[in-house]
C-alpha cells in the first residue's frame, strides 16, 4: 500500500474511529495496524490527532499594534525625538502625546490607550524597518602637558547625590581633516540629573573655551560644584585653572586618566546624542556659524533635550561569571530629576515649572529645523561624510 492509499484509508476510518465505543476502537486499531503496518502506539496518536490538535489550537492574541493609526502616531513621535531607543521612548510618549494631540489631532480613547501601553520591545519591533544606520567620526583631542601637575586626576567618586558635578568634552566639526580652523562644540553634562548644555567656539583656544564655560554655568539650574575633563589642551591651561581657582563657589577642577575615555563616560555618550545627531560630521569652517550654533544650542536644543528627552542612568553593575549584569533606573528627563532633587531652590523649581508648561516639543523641533536650514545653507556638504540625519 503506497502513501496515497494509506492516507485515503486513514481518512475513511478516522470518523468511524471517533464515533465508536472503546471496545470498537480497539478492533479498528487492530485493523488499521494490520492494513497499514503501523505500530499500535503510532496508530493511536494518528487516529486521535484531530481531537488533540483541535483542543490545542486556540485563537491567538489579535495583533493590536499593526494598525496603521497606532504606528503613525508612534512613528511621528519617534522621529521628532531623533529616533531614541524603545526604553527611552516608553518614558517619553506620556510626555509627548498631549502635545501631539495639540499639534495634529485628538486621539480616540482606544487609540491613546494602545499607544501608551506599548512596551519597549514592541516599539523597537515596530520601528526597526525605518531605523537609520550610523557612522563614526574623527577624534580631535590633543594632550595638554603644561598643567598636569596642577590639575589632579579624579581618583575617587564625587558626591553625585547632589547636582552640579559635571563632565566636559569637546567635539570637532572638522569633516575629514583636522587641519585648519573650524568650529568646536563644548559639552557639559551633570552626572546626577543628566542636564546637558552645549556651546560652540571657534577653534578651541583657551579664552574661547573659558567664555563658553561661563555661558553654560549661567544657564544651569544649579550651582557648578565640580568640573572634570579630559587631558586636552583646551582644558589644561592657565585661563581655565585661574577661572576655577578664583571662582566664588570653588568648584573642584579635575581631569581623567590619559587615554581612559570611560572616566568621562557620561559626557562621551552625549557627543552623539547632543552634537553629532544635530550637526552630523560635515566641516563647519566659518566663524559666522558660531553665533548661529550657540543660538540653537542655548535655546531650542537645550529645552528639547533637557525637558522632553528621557535618559537612562546605570544604578548597578556586577560581574556574573564572564558577563556583566547592568541594572538601570527608570528613564527620566533631566528636568524631572532636577525637580525631584532636594538641593534645588524652590524659586528655581517654580521658574522651571512655568517654563516647562509653556513648551511644546513639536514646536521646538520645527524651530530647530528652521535654524539648521539656515546653518547648513552655507555649509558645503562632502560626498563621503554623512550629513546630519
Amino acid at each position: 500500500m503506497n502513501r496515497q492509499e494509506k492516507q485515503a484509508y486513514y481518512e475513511a476510518i478516522r470518523n468511524r474511529y471517533k464515533k465508536s465505543s472503546r471496545q470498537e476502537q480497539g478492533h479498528i486499531l487492530d485493523e488499521f495496524c494490520t492494513v497499514c503496518g503501523y505500530q499500535r502506539k503510532y496508530a493511536i496518536r494518528k487516529l486521535g490527532q484531530t481531537l488533540k490538535t483541535m483542543a490545542k489550537q486556540r485563537p491567538g492574541r489579535i495583533s493590536v499594534y499593526n494598525q496603521t493609526a497606532i504606528i503613525e502616531v508612534i512613528r511621528t513621535i519617534w522621529l521628532t525625538t531623533d529616533q531614541m531607543c524603545g526604553k527611552r521612548l516608553v518614558a517619553a510618549i506620556p510626555e509627548w502625546l498631549p502635545h501631539y494631540e495639540q499639534v495634529y489631532q485628538p486621539l480616540k480613547p482606544d487609540l491613546r490607550r494602545h499607544v501608551l501601553s506599548a512596551s519597549a520591545a514592541t516599539l523597537d519591533r515596530l520601528l526597526k524597518p525605518i531605523r537609520v544606520a550610523t557612522v563614526k567620526g574623527m577624534g580631535g583631542t590633543k594632550p595638554g602637558t603644561l598643567l598636569k601637575n596642577h590639575i589632579p586626576i579624579r581618583t575617587g567618586f564625587w558626591d553625585v547625590s547632589v547636582p552640579g558635578f559635571m563632565e566636559a568634552d569637546t567635539v570637532a566639526h572638522c569633516g575629514n581633516s583636522l587641519s585648519g580652523d573650524f568650529v568646536w562644540s563644548l559639552t557639559l553634562t551633570d552626572i546626577l540629573t543628566g542636564w546637558t548644555e552645549c556651546r560652540a567656539t571657534w577653534n578651541k583656544g583657551s579664552t574661547g573655551v573659558v567664555n563658553q564655560v561661563k555661558a553654560i554655568e549661567q544657564a544651569l539650574p544649579f550651582t557648578l560644584r565640580g568640573f572634570d575633563c579630559d587631558n586636552g589642551s583646551e582644558f589644561l591651561n592657565y585661563h581655565l585653572l585661574r577661572y576655577f581657582t578664583e571662582h566664588p563657589e570653588k568648584p573642584q577642577f579635575t581631569r581623567s586618566r590619559p587615554y581612559k575615555k570611560n572616566d568621562n563616560a557620561h559626557v562621551e555618550q552625549k557627543n552623539w546624542t547632543h552634537v553629532r545627531h544635530l550637526f552630523g560630521y560635515d566641516r563647519l569652517d566659518s566663524p559666522a556659524l558660531v553665533e548661529k550654533m550657540n543660538a540653537l544650542y542655548a535655546n531650542e536644543w537645550s529645552l528639547l533635550q533637557n525637558h522632553f528627552c528621557p535618559t537612562m542612568k546605570l544604578i548597578e553593575k556586577k560581574r556574573v561569571g564572564a558577563r556583566y549584569q547592568k541594572k538601570y533606573a527608570k528613564p527620566e528627563t533631566p528636568y524631572a530629576r532636577v525637580m525631584a532633587s532636594d538641593e534645588i531652590d524652590q524659586t528655581v523649581k517654580s521658574s522651571l515649572r512655568k517654563q516647562h508648561e509653556a513648551l511644546n516639543p513639536f514646536a521646538l523641533k520645527q524651530q530647530i529645523e528652521a535654524k539648521l536650514k539656515s546653518i547648513f545653507s552655507n555649509v558645503p556638504v562632502t560626498s563621503n561624510v554623512r550629513q546630519r540625519l
